[in-house]
């Protein structure tokens, strides 16, 4: 792994966010996505280099509309956003996640 997709999994692994299961590097058809919650059915990207070469852009976006007509959603970041503003990486994941329709037991029992 890549060292912003290491450093975003260390936040993501074992139900590290609201409870939420990632898992990486996971297959959607045939294509790898970098993580994947079952549970909400959101895809998290994180775009290094090889992402801002020429061809990539419509590549991404073509992959990104077949993936989504499954009924998956994304969130897409770049290395420097996971490197430079990982609280806000978090933040946004966090929101997504919240927005969701988790199980209860997920997002925890009101009046605990």
């Amino acid at each position: 792994m890549p060292p912003a997709e290491v450093i975003l999994w260390l936040k993501l692994r074992s139900k590290g966010l609201n409870g939420c299961q990632f898992r990486r590097q996971y297959s959607i058809g045939s294509y790898i996505v970098d993580f994947y919650c079952p549970q909400i059915k959101l895809v998290i990207e994180v775009d290094g280099d090889s992402h801002f070469v020429d061809g990539a852009d419509s590549y991404d976006r073509n992959r990104q509309a077949i993936i989504e007509s499954l009924g998956i959603s994304f969130l897409r970041f770049t290395n420097r956003d996971v490197y430079e503003r990982l609280e806000g990486v978090i933040n946004t994941i966090l929101e997504r996640i919240s927005k969701s329709d988790l199980p209860s037991p997920l997002l925890g029992k009101e009046g605990n």
